[in-house]
């Protein structure tokens, strides 16, 4: 999802509460708080020694351990308010991947994508997910185009590929 496509469902749902669901069934927890926007830029060279470059929109949530047990979700439209105010600040890149960073006490810091997202009643619910690695340079490497990174066994450290 576009960090701009993110925003518009922010203001087409203003009074919708903001959930986030990080793993399937586990929901952020009501006392998080958007602690930092961070406009990356990647400037990457794979393993078949090919450039790359690209920008996203890094939006880190944090649950406040004084508001444990909060049970009123942030509203959209606070987040928007946010968003805008950090926008006014540093310019967020509005065409660009945005994902979410997170973790708590049972789950390792990672940054999600937008899986999809659903309006259900008084939410607006962002389901969120990890993507795998994977070889970007399978031809190079001689591998099968269509192999997963789980199923690659040639494209291994010190066979010269990946």
């Amino acid at each position: 999802m576009k960090t701009h496509e993110f925003l518009s469902l922010l203001k087409e749902n203003p009074n919708k509460n903001l959930l986030f669901e990080y793993k399937p069934g586990a929901l952020v927890g009501a006392n998080y708080h958007i602690t930092e926007v961070k406009n990356i830029t990647i400037d990457a060279v794979d393993c078949g020694a090919s450039t790359d470059f690209w920008k996203e929109t890094i939006i880190q949530l944090w649950e406040s351990p004084e508001e444990i047990g909060k049970r009123d979700y942030m509203s959209a439209d606070k987040a928007l308010a946010i968003l805008n105010r950090v926008d006014k600040i540093k310019p967020m890149e509005k065409d660009v991947e945005v994902k979410f960073e997170y973790s708590n006490t049972s789950f390792h810091t990672a940054q999600l994508f937008v899986n999809a997202h659903q309006v259900a009643g008084e939410n607006l619910v962002f389901h969120l997910g990890v993507e795998q690695t994977d070889c970007k340079a399978k031809e190079t490497c001689g591998e099968p185009v269509a192999a997963s990174a789980q199923e690659t066994s040639n494209c291994a450290p010190g066979s010269g590929c990946c």
